[in-house]
């Protein structure tokens, strides 16, 4: 176990965040905060010298500790500059990602304690970047389930809650990923031991991070988690701003509680001066799909929607306050710290006023009004959020009197209720003290949860992804499916009556499923010669994507691929930097569907998850772009609905024929042997389906999965074939990726011109019935009702498939000259059953 001290400055390689000199400010006569109680209990305060600068010193009605550090830059009991506060906790996340390195900070957990820690554990996970954050909570919420709880010893309410949303969150993410533990102060370490000890049980891991403004634990309590650490097994570091030691003489407990009382009879009751201030309520607009705290989880998503939204909430406050106020509180709500801290770091950059930060409590701490003590002033009110211990009294500490012109407290919904607004409650005790009332309300986050009796207050939890061999042939570890199982339900119609009910306009394609088709013997053997001599191009393209995904968005993407065509060569990928760089990427497939956009629960869930902007969209080719232009204005649109933003659009793909994407392995079009067959090369999972009465508004998408045709099953065989290969095509992989990085990628949506002159040349006139492409063209033999092939004069063996099927089919196959394809498919226009083809006779079916 490894203890810190001192300081660190701000890291060069990053936007300097405001007050990250941080400088405190401290009284103007500069007497130590912690002067009077030290003067009449003896208690001493030893230890670096920008100790005193951090903690002042104060007293409590408490049977177990009568003395109360109070910090200055928590922004729990002193108002303080909100930026000031937030780099304090930045810093020390800062200093764990140094620890832990980018990947151990990616895959580490943050958890912080309530009430006092809360905002300081979020503003550690922002400094350490990637990680999820959850803190515990005192408010119990009916039908989440408790992941854990502990005891915190010295304090007045001492039940700790852990309440994530996310079942799995506390979970180690594999060997060595770190639970970093965030206090404000380690007075004897207990609260931090019990807390692992509980954890370890449940969620055993083989490291622990310890993070706190200040370590004051005597040697004995350092020996006890030095002992925890030797007996577990697993390691344990500490970082804190600062260290010191808390000297207590005898009998200090019966000599605070006589002070407290003595001071207590001497006190002047609480003024009840009449209100004067105006009272204002600020529409925050506060963004869709972001928690009011960590309670239940606060994933990176959720952090970069919320930074992202801070400057419009910032001048929503600005103007409700006007040119007037030129000394501004924020004040907080137990709890409720980090979102009305971030409010405030907002609002500092963006008005000329001097905004200070605070937040309410719990906790009962007397306050003398001496310059040589940390609480001066005292605001007492009855709690406001119907709290499951009962009603009490809750404090605001050095407000009154502390000449600010407004005051904008910030509550969640839950606090928003008629006791925050009575006389004698929290608005009332603010007003005669500034000329301004502000109130700002955040939407209490409700996690969604099974219960039936909570259904109508949130929606169904979005469940796992589907995996192997439950959910296709593919291992488990391969692809994650965000897709929901419907494989008993009847989808399947014959190809005839599917195209005559689409192009009427009578349903949609993907409302139904095409006949699963069975290749012959002849085919299959097709198949596998194709396989044998196109495996090494295959893994060149691979590999090639692959390297310039990992240059331009890695260290660690995440790809998600488009059901199904994708998913093959998201898996090749996976494997590819598997073999390559021993990089374990994580990999789910999720349902787009043209004209009707991509799933929108599989983003909520990719975001709940991880990082949008570490998603690679992945998909076998491209035609004519159609699904590229889908996916763009899909993810904008989900956007606009109020998702979480940071997905980026772009897909990447094997092959790029059409000039389409700027992320490919190659932009020739040539068979990839993935195109030949359906479910049997593609795990055995089927299309994907939409249809309303089976995708409730909470469901994924659905498929299936063809476990019938197990026999047939080529996908491990696709697979191995092709990375068996990447070791021959590394060299040239290298190359080629060193070319591309340099060259100019931009679309030249080439191929979505030829289409448009072909539909138009061919009397089509509806680019959706004209297929660019080997994989669109087999597609289209496959599942469709074709009309016929135009084939690039010379080609080779590339369309030997699909003469076979266009030959099974009675499709005729035109060659023609200037073709940007090696091949187009034509679907028949305005078919019906009594259609006719360019002959004049009937469309021959299957």
């Amino acid at each position: 176990m490894s203890g810190t001290r001192g300081t660190i400055g701000t890291d060069g390689r990053r936007r300097k965040r405001p007050g990250s000199d941080r400088r405190v400010e401290r009284d103007a006569n500069v007497v130590w905060s912690g002067s009077w109680v030290a003067e009449r209990l003896g208690v001493g305060l030893v230890g670096d010298g920008e100790l005193r600068e951090l903690l002042g010193l104060a007293l409590r009605r408490n049977p177990k500790r009568a003395h109360l550090l109070v910090s200055n830059v928590l922004g729990k009991h002193v108002p303080q500059r909100p930026s000031v506060v937030y780099a304090a906790g930045y810093e020390l996340g800062r200093r764990v990602r140094a620890l832990l390195g980018e990947d151990g900070a990616r895959r580490a957990v943050v958890l912080g304690y309530a009430e006092t820690a809360t905002g300081l554990g979020h503003s550690v996970t922002d400094g350490l970047g990637d990680a999820p954050y959850l803190h515990s909570t005192r408010r119990p919420v009916p039908g989440v389930a408790r992941a854990g709880g502990f005891e915190e010893s010295h304090s007045h309410a001492t039940s700790h809650l852990l309440l994530p949303e996310d079942p799995h969150l506390l979970e180690a993410a594999g060997d060595g990923s770190a639970l970093v533990l965030v206090d404000d102060e380690f007075s004897t370490g207990n609260t931090v031991l019990n807390t692992i000890r509980d954890l370890h049980e449940r969620y055993p891991r083989d490291r622990y991070v310890i993070v706190a403004l200040v370590d004051m634990r005597s040697p004995a309590d350092r020996d006890r988690l030095a002992g925890f650490a030797a007996e577990t097994g697993a390691r344990v570091d500490l970082i804190a701003r600062n260290t010191g030691t808390v000297t207590l003489p005898d009998g200090v407990l019966e000599k605070g509680r006589a002070l407290v009382a003595e001071q207590e009879r001497q006190s002047t009751p609480e003024e009840g001066a009449p209100p004067s201030s105006a009272r204002t309520r600020v529409d925050l607009a506060w963004p869709a799909g972001v928690p009011d705290g960590g309670r239940h989880g606060f994933t990176p998503a959720h952090r970069a929607l919320l930074e992202a939204a801070l400057p419009a909430l910032a001048d929503r406050i600005a103007q409700a306050l006007g040119d007037g106020p030129r000394r501004v509180l924020v004040l907080g709500f137990e709890e409720l710290m980090y979102a009305p801290l971030r409010l405030a770091t907002a609002l500092e950059e963006r008005t000329a006023a001097e905004v200070r930060y605070s937040t309410t409590t719990r906790s009962p701490v007397l306050a003398v009004d001496d310059p040589g003590y940390a609480i001066r002033t005292r605001l007492v009110f009855p709690a406001h959020d119907d709290p499951a211990d009962g009603p009490g009294e809750r404090y605001a500490y050095n407000v009154a009197g502390a000449g600010f012109d407004a005051v904008i407290a910030v509550v969640d919904s839950a606090g928003d209720t008629p006791a925050l607004h009575a006389p004698g409650g929290l608005l009332d005790r603010l007003a005669p003290h500034t000329a301004h009332v502000l109130l700002a309300v955040i939407p209490s986050y409700v996690p969604a949860t099974p219960d039936p009796a909570r259904q109508e207050e949130a929606p169904m939890q979005l469940p796992e992804p589907l995996r192997g061999p439950a959910f296709s042939s593919y291992a488990p570890d391969e692809v994650g499916w965000l897709l929901q199982d419907l494989s008993d339900t009847r989808l399947e119609a014959p190809t005839e009556e599917r195209e005559e009910a689409i192009q009427s306009g009578g349903a949609h394609y993907a409302e139904s499923l095409p006949v699963e088709y069975q290749p012959s013997a002849a085919y299959q053997e097709l198949f596998k010669s194709a396989l044998a001599v196109s495996a090494a191009r295959i893994a060149r393209a691979v590999g090639t994507v692959t390297e310039t995904v990992l240059a331009e968005r890695g260290p660690r993407p995440v790809l998600v691929s488009l059901a199904r065509a994708g998913t093959p060569v998201g898996v090749l990928m996976r494997r590819w930097a598997q073999a390559r760089h021993g990089v374990e990427l994580p990999h789910y497939a999720v349902s787009i569907v043209r004209g009707r956009g991509i799933d929108a629960n599989a983003l909520r869930w990719l975001a709940e998850h991880h990082d949008p902007a570490d998603v690679v969209f992945v998909d076998g080719w491209t035609g004519k772009g159609a699904i590229t232009r889908e996916l763009a204005a899909a993810v904008t649109e989900f956007e606009k609905a109020g998702g979480v933003a940071g997905f980026n659009p772009e897909i990447a793909v094997l092959a790029d024929p059409g000039g389409c994407v700027r992320t490919y392995g190659t932009r020739e079009d040539f068979l990839i042997p993935s195109a030949c067959l359906n479910s049997t090369v593609s795990g055995l999972i089927s299309r994907t389906v939409l249809r309303a009465d089976l995708v409730g508004p909470y469901d994924f998408h659905g498929a299936k999965f063809y476990r019938e045709l197990a026999g047939s099953d080529v996908s491990g065989l696709f697979l191995d074939t092709v990375a068996a290969r990447f070791d021959e095509v590394a060299d040239a992989v290298d190359a080629e990726v060193k070319e591309l990085l340099a060259a100019d990628r931009a679309p030249t949506w080439e191929g979505w011109a030829a289409v448009e002159r072909i539909s138009e040349e061919y009397g089509i006139h509806d680019v959706n019935l004209v297929k660019p492409g080997v994989g669109e063209t087999t597609r289209v033999l496959l599942r469709r009702v074709p009309w016929k092939i135009l084939a690039r004069r010379g080609a080779g063996t590339d369309l030997d498939h699909i003469r076979l099927l266009a030959e099974q089919r009675g499709v005729p196959v035109e060659e023609v000259d200037a073709l940007p394809y090696t091949c187009v498919g034509l679907i028949h226009p305005q078919y019906t059953r009594g259609a006719t083809g360019a002959d004049g006779k009937a469309v021959e079916s299957a």
